[in-house]
């Protein structure tokens, strides 16, 4: 896959975990909110030809651009984003936790996707 489809395939991601959380399967819902915040790392990091097929390398893609833009709170996006994974396979989230971390990963993911737009530093 190129920068532009894991791009793509993160925003399906999100619409699609929305769709599924809206329909109360929090399971499926949870892995494709993930899925989103991994595509949108991978693109990140293909952007700038940084190593993205591991969990550790997308978890060291994410300290970089926590250092490149320290501003944004990266590293806090993709530990939530890491919980929902963790949800879909222990189905251990609460649904006020649910509600209150979606907005978290959306956020982590639009961040992202808007570095895109960015030329790489």
């Amino acid at each position: 896959m190129q920068q532009e489809d894991h791009g793509r395939q993160a925003r399906e991601f999100l619409e699609a975990s929305d769709s599924e959380f809206d329909a109360g399967d929090h399971l499926q819902a949870s892995e494709k909110l993930w899925g989103a915040a991994t595509h949108a790392v991978m693109a990140v990091a293909l952007q700038r030809d940084w190593p993205c097929r591991s969990h550790r390398a997308l978890s060291n893609t994410v300290s970089r651009l926590q250092q490149e833009f320290g501003a944004l709170p990266l590293r806090a996006g993709f530990g939530v984003a890491e919980k929902f994974h963790r949800n879909f396979y222990h189905d251990e989230m609460q649904d006020y936790e649910i509600e209150a971390d979606r907005p978290t990963v959306h956020e982590f993911v639009n961040s992202l996707l808007a570095l895109l737009e960015q030329p790489a530093g």
